[in-house]
Protein backbone atom coordinates (compact mmCIF):
# COMPACT_ATOMS: atom_id res chain seq x y z
CA UNK A 1 0.00 0.00 0.00
CA UNK A 2 1.29 3.53 -0.75
CA UNK A 3 2.47 5.95 1.95
CA UNK A 4 -0.76 7.91 3.16
CA UNK A 5 -0.41 11.48 4.49
CA UNK A 6 -2.66 12.83 7.57
CA UNK A 7 -4.85 15.39 6.78
CA UNK A 8 -7.53 17.15 9.20
CA UNK A 9 -10.58 18.84 7.84
CA UNK A 10 -13.63 20.20 9.38
CA UNK A 11 -17.09 19.22 7.94
CA UNK A 12 -20.95 20.62 8.93
CA UNK A 13 -23.28 18.41 11.50
CA UNK A 14 -24.82 17.73 8.08
CA UNK A 15 -22.08 16.20 6.24
CA UNK A 16 -20.22 14.42 9.02
CA UNK A 17 -23.61 12.26 9.50
CA UNK A 18 -23.88 11.87 5.91
CA UNK A 19 -20.60 10.73 5.89
CA UNK A 20 -20.71 8.16 9.13
CA UNK A 21 -23.89 6.66 7.51
CA UNK A 22 -22.52 6.01 3.80
CA UNK A 23 -19.57 4.75 5.21
CA UNK A 24 -21.45 2.15 7.27
CA UNK A 25 -22.96 0.98 4.62
CA UNK A 26 -20.59 1.02 2.22
CA UNK A 27 -18.50 -1.36 4.79
CA UNK A 28 -15.49 0.79 3.91
CA UNK A 29 -14.03 3.27 6.74
CA UNK A 30 -15.08 7.04 6.28
CA UNK A 31 -11.00 8.26 5.60
CA UNK A 32 -11.55 5.83 2.42
CA UNK A 33 -14.79 7.26 1.21
CA UNK A 34 -13.06 10.99 1.73
CA UNK A 35 -10.67 9.34 -0.50
CA UNK A 36 -12.90 8.10 -3.43
CA UNK A 37 -14.73 11.13 -3.12
CA UNK A 38 -11.81 13.44 -4.11
CA UNK A 39 -10.63 10.79 -6.77
CA UNK A 40 -14.26 10.68 -8.05
CA UNK A 41 -13.83 14.73 -8.35
CA UNK A 42 -10.61 15.10 -9.69
CA UNK A 43 -12.12 12.70 -12.64
CA UNK A 44 -14.92 14.31 -12.92
CA UNK A 45 -12.66 18.18 -13.54
CA UNK A 46 -10.25 16.51 -15.71
CA UNK A 47 -12.91 15.15 -17.74
CA UNK A 48 -14.16 18.65 -17.83
CA UNK A 49 -11.14 20.47 -17.91
CA UNK A 50 -10.60 18.05 -21.90
CA UNK A 51 -13.61 18.62 -22.58
CA UNK A 52 -14.01 22.33 -22.61
CA UNK A 53 -10.63 22.46 -24.63
CA UNK A 54 -12.86 20.66 -27.55
CA UNK A 55 -15.67 23.63 -26.98
CA UNK A 56 -12.80 25.85 -27.05
CA UNK A 57 -11.83 24.48 -31.23
CA UNK A 58 -15.45 24.43 -31.95
CA UNK A 59 -15.78 28.23 -30.61
CA UNK A 60 -12.65 28.69 -32.86
CA UNK A 61 -14.11 27.27 -35.82
CA UNK A 62 -17.55 29.27 -35.57
CA UNK A 63 -15.94 31.95 -35.35
CA UNK A 64 -13.86 31.96 -38.30
CA UNK A 65 -17.38 31.03 -40.03
CA UNK A 66 -18.62 34.43 -38.80
CA UNK A 67 -15.95 36.46 -39.76
CA UNK A 68 -16.25 35.00 -43.76
CA UNK A 69 -19.48 37.13 -43.61
CA UNK A 70 -23.50 36.46 -44.66
CA UNK A 71 -23.51 33.87 -47.72
CA UNK A 72 -24.31 35.06 -50.95
CA UNK A 73 -28.22 34.18 -51.81
CA UNK A 74 -31.02 32.56 -50.17
CA UNK A 75 -31.02 29.54 -48.27
CA UNK A 76 -32.37 26.80 -50.07
CA UNK A 77 -34.09 25.13 -47.22
CA UNK A 78 -36.77 25.84 -44.79
CA UNK A 79 -36.59 25.42 -40.76
CA UNK A 80 -40.00 22.86 -40.88
CA UNK A 81 -37.62 20.59 -43.46
CA UNK A 82 -35.31 19.97 -40.81
CA UNK A 83 -37.75 18.09 -39.23
CA UNK A 84 -38.89 15.78 -41.98
CA UNK A 85 -35.54 13.74 -41.55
Amino acid sequence: MERMIRKQLYLSPDQNFILKETAREMGITEAELVRRAIDRHIDTFKWQKKDSKAWDKEREFIQQWIKQGPVNGKRTWKREDLYER
